[in-house]
């Protein structure tokens, strides 16, 4: 091929080259102009004028300004930085903004400028204006501004660049005081490409009539004052601005302790030694006060409860076979008392009539049904359990749940604006976590207070009884042990007080049989009792499982990044 057709196939691939980059958005930037006035209060005004020519019909252009940035100081540390934009304006067009909520969750601020019902060609010229908050860098011995007056993430390429920076008053620069960089991200070298200099209190500069600034380019500009020339804008108190969350959520736990410690916490009352549950009160009802909670062993306790009572009788049925599995079957008595609280007769008249034989039903088939049952029988249980708290003490509960409520929905969006998402989640889990526990902000009148010092001492002598006492106790009563079992059960205390009467050589309750033909004793029982009851427990407030799918200085290094285009 000849040397001068190979020459001119070249010059017109690169004429293609030039051509894409700066039509590849549908426009072409034929100057850019950049105006920016420094402020000794910290802050600067920017006024960036492009003068475009659209080769295809657009709504308009849109411009990006990051606003978080990664930077290292002159000790080498990195300083995270977060600017604010404010103060936009663009004259003589419909244009939308990033509010400061968007910004911050972002870390970018876009300025769209057109009208979706209308397309515009050819030459149309922008003036973008805006205000710059906390983007002075501030070291010990000077000042420095560095910004991007043309970000890289532009895709058409610039031409005829110029730009004026007004410095404040009574600031004076020297050669080495300023400096303008070009080219790609990283380029130390100061730019060829411009002409610039300072006069009068305006750094200046215009690019050379071949420069051309493409996509992935910047045009950066450095500038260095006199220490304290310039204010520095702290934040109140340091540790506020990157931490000030965690004052806000200690000041909520410390609300609802303060809450809690006058509506909700217990008066103090003196435990006095008790060998026997409060009269006349079930160990469901004993469960829900000793913790001001109902829980699902609470009211299994029942089970154990009636028993003794001569209710029901408990089968334990062996099933044969290497795979098989045990069941329980309750053996209808008698029938409860009419006049039974209302959480006993739902869970005995749910077991006998609703679900089994109206004489008899295994555990086994209680499964995946009887849960609606124990959760009618908890919420009566509450219920009935109200009369031992203060009124004001639920009114105040309620409250604190609704506020709890509401500060979910408005604390944690406004400490997501002002510190991102780290303290968003911590307030999330705040909020939760004190929603949980207000449910236990709930105060006992004089009548519970009473009841509470009985079962305090009756909880206290389950844990620490000793065997004489307890020989003594079953020389007065037989029945002891079975009497005080289902109280244990609803403690939590069941294995261990079942242990302490293994050497007494007591027999088993005999309401508790077992289909094996073994004999039944005392340690046997003891375990097998405490199974069976876990058994039953997981059994009874099992639910159907529902079905669900898963499915120094370089170009781009100062503030201001960001870019635009068309749209």
């Amino acid at each position: 091929m000849n040397f001068n057709i190979l020459k001119k196939v070249i010059f017109l691939f690169f004429l293609i080259a030039i051509n894409f980059n700066l039509f590849g958005q549908g426009f072409t930037v034929n100057s850019y102009s950049v105006d920016i006035t420094l402020s000794k209060e910290g802050f600067f005004d920017v006024i960036e004028k492009y003068d475009l020519f659209f080769e295809v019909p657009k709504h308009g252009i849109y411009r990006d300004i990051q606003t978080k940035y990664d930077f290292q100081t002159a000790e080498g540390i990195v300083e995270k930085r977060e600017i604010e934009i404010t103060n936009i304006e663009v004259p003589n067009y419909k244009f939308e903004k990033s509010s400061k909520f968007e910004q911050r969750l972002s870390g970018n601020a876009q300025i769209k400028i057109g009208d979706s019902d209308f397309t515009i060609e050819g030459q149309q010229q922008y003036e973008i204006r805006y205000r710059v908050h906390n983007a002075f860098i501030h070291e010990e011995d000077q000042i420095q501004f560095y910004w991007n007056l043309k970000p890289m993430n532009w895709d058409p390429g610039f031409q005829n660049i110029e730009f004026k920076i007004r410095v404040p008053e009574n600031i004076n620069l020297v050669q080495g005081d300023y400096f303008i960089y070009s080219g790609a991200l990283g380029n130390t070298e100061t730019s060829k490409d411009f002409v610039s200099d300072f006069s009068n209190g305006i750094y200046s500069g215009k690019s050379l009539d071949d420069f051309i600034s493409y996509s992935g380019e910047s045009v950066t500009v450095l500038l260095k004052f006199p220490a304290n020339s310039i204010k520095e804008i702290k934040p109140f108190w340091p540790f506020w601005s990157n931490y000030g969350w965690l004052f806000v959520l200690g000041i909520v736990y410390i609300g609802f302790y303060r809450v809690w410690k006058k509506h909700g916490k217990d008066d103090r009352v003196t435990t006095t030694t008790s060998y026997y549950p409060p009269k006349g009160m079930d160990p469901a009802m004993v469960g829900f006060l000793i913790d001001d909670s109902g829980d699902n062993v609470d009211l299994i306790s029942l089970i154990p409860y009636w028993a003794s009572k001569g209710y029901l009788k408990i089968e334990e049925i062996d099933k044969k076979g290497w795979f098989a599995k045990d069941d329980i079957k309750l053996i209808k008595q008698n029938t409860i008392e009419e006049d039974a609280p209302e959480y006993q007769k739902q869970l005995f008249l749910g077991l006998f009539s609703k679900y089994g034989t109206h004489d008899e039903v295994l555990i086994s088939s209680l499964k995946d049904k009887f849960y609606t049952t124990m959760g009618k029988a908890r919420e009566a249980l509450k219920k009935d359990a109200q009369i031992y708290y203060v009124n004001k003490s639920r009114k105040i509960k309620n409250w604190t749940i609704g506020a709890l409520i509401l500060l979910l929905f408005v604390l944690t969006p406004i400490l997501l604006f002002t510190w991102g998402i780290l303290a968003a989640i911590s307030s999330v889990f705040t909020c939760v976590f004190l929603l949980i526990m207000s449910q236990f902000m709930i105060k006992k009148n004089k009548e519970g207070n009473q009841i509470l010092t009985e079962l305090k001492g009756f909880k206290s002598f389950i844990k620490v009884a000793e065997e004489n006492k307890l020989k003594m106790l079953l020389k007065d009563d037989p029945t002891y042990f079975e009497s005080t079992m289902s109280y244990a059960l609803a403690f939590g205390l069941f294995d261990k007080w079942a242990k302490k009467f293994d050497a007494l050589h007591i027999p088993p309750p005999t309401w508790y049989t077992s289909t094996s033909g073994r004999m039944i004793t005392m340690n046997h029982f003891s375990q097998s009792f405490s199974s069976t009851i876990s058994s039953a427990q997981s059994t009874m407030v099992s639910s159907p499982s529902s079905s669900g799918s898963s499915g120094g200085g370089s170009s781009g290094g100062g503030f201001g990044g960001g870019g635009g285009g068309s749209w």
